[in-house]
């Protein structure tokens, strides 16, 4: 065998130096990327809210609401004929419950 490998381990000192290096380097690197991540995150986070939240609702979304919150909450005649009428949603509810009461207490 030659004469490095006779003993059966390695003879040189390690370089302190360039591991050092690498560590710094890589405890850099990895700080630098998780900046830039939590900056990605609040950026996208901040979109997410605008968009939820704070964007202006438009004209039609705020007109067609308006309607369906009439449709919901009024009284009217759909079809007089055939004896059908519109009720506002809430009293709905409340006859539908009523109903299904008496029905169980006879």
């Amino acid at each position: 065998m030659s004469g490095d490998h006779a003993s059966g381990y390695e003879k040189k000192d390690v370089n302190i130096r360039q591991i050092l290096w690498w560590t710094i380097g890589l405890v850099v690197a990895i700080a630098i990327s998780l900046v830039l991540l939590n900056e990605f995150f609040l950026s996208v986070k901040e979109e997410m809210i605008y968009e939820e939240v704070l964007k202006p609702e438009s004209i039609s979304l705020r007109d067609v609401r308006a309607k369906e919150d009439l449709l919901l909450n009024s009284y009217a005649v759909v079809d007089s004929t055939k004896g059908i009428y519109r009720i506002p949603i809430d009293r709905a509810i409340e006859l539908v419950a009523q109903e299904a009461y008496r029905g169980k207490k006879n």
